[in-house]
């Protein structure tokens, strides 16, 4: 993973800020050899300039201008090559209201807006980066007015349909909400779907049901796809040995990791590490062929964006 930072060291600190995808490439050492990141915060990407691919935990999300993308704390997004440009709105899950991030947090990754909904998230996006200009230029602006600014984006992005069919907004029940998140936590402990109905309060029945109606697969599916999620940004992303990651994972023999890892992703950990090395390779090489630029112009000059 390239060594870059989310943090504007010459920005005020309180749990958000914006920048734009240049300025992350500028801080990308040249040598880099992948355009991977693991992101410890929010990441809210409004493409402006070009069309190309991002990835969120290795799902591809072909981006135009006008789209939105969302990676969460913790997932690996991989930015495309420079040509391409984006506002980035990067933040704590704690820095919004509460109830907008519960709302909007499982609602999708990509979303391509068009007619109001485009101005609107356009606007939204445009005014949260000239505020959080004017505060870090030491204006008298009120913390709380960005994070009333990025409470109500949230909660816009919650209306909108994402990209992958009708439905997926509305797909996760309060169930599965809580489901989801008790995996995130305890992934690493425990596979058995019966060990999260117990921390749930809840049947095993319950939580098969909620997966199956908004998922189409099991809980016990939800989690397995879970644990190798987490392995595969390890062995993309970390020098940890196949026996390492499986022992991170809860694995007490690596035979038992390596059929764990084959039967959910279809190859070895190894034959997949070497893989994602490949397509990690390939994406740095594609960083001097990059498309003609294509600006979204007339929306964010609406807003009154700066074209810094």
């Amino acid at each position: 993973m390239a060594d870059v930072s989310f943090r504007d060291p010459r920005a005020p600190s309180f749990g958000m800020q914006t920048m734009r995808l240049k300025q992350l490439y500028r801080r990308t050492p040249a040598d880099a050899s992948s355009w991977r990141y693991r992101v410890p915060v929010h990441v809210i990407a409004l493409v402006t300039t070009g069309r190309a691919r991002f990835t969120v935990d290795f799902e591809t999300y072909p981006c135009r201008p006008g789209g939105l993308l969302w990676v969460r704390p913790g997932q690996y997004v991989g930015f495309p090559p420079p040509g391409v440009d984006a506002t980035l709105v990067l933040f704590e899950t704690d820095f919004p209201h509460d109830a907008a991030v519960h709302r909007a947090g499982t609602a999708g990754t990509y979303w391509q807006p068009a007619g109001e909904d485009e101005e609107a998230v356009v606007d939204a996006v445009s005014q949260l980066e000239i505020d959080f200009t004017r505060i870090a230029h030491g204006d008298d602006i009120p913390v709380d007015v960005l994070r009333h600014h990025l409470s109500a984006l949230l909660l816009r992005v919650a209306r909108l349909e994402p990209e992958g069919g009708p439905g997926l907004a509305a797909a996760d029940s309060e169930v599965l909400a809580r489901f989801r998140a008790e995996i995130d936590r305890r992934y690493a402990h425990t596979r058995q779907v019966d060990d999260y109905a117990r921390a749930l309060g809840c049947s095993v029945r319950t939580l098969t049901r909620a997966s199956l109606a908004a998922t189409g697969r099991t809980a016990k599916q939800l989690v397995d796809e879970r644990v190798a999620l987490e392995a595969k940004r390890l062995l993309a992303e970390s020098d940890l040995t196949v026996a390492q990651v499986g022992v991170r994972l809860g694995f007490s023999e690596p035979t038992n990791f390596g059929r764990f890892f084959s039967r959910i992703a279809g190859a070895s950990p190894g034959q997949f590490r070497v893989e994602s090395h490949r397509a990690a390779a390939a994406a740095a090489a594609a960083r001097a062929d990059t498309p003609p630029a294509q600006i979204l112009a007339a929306a964010l000059a609406k807003a009154g964006a700066s074209r810094g």
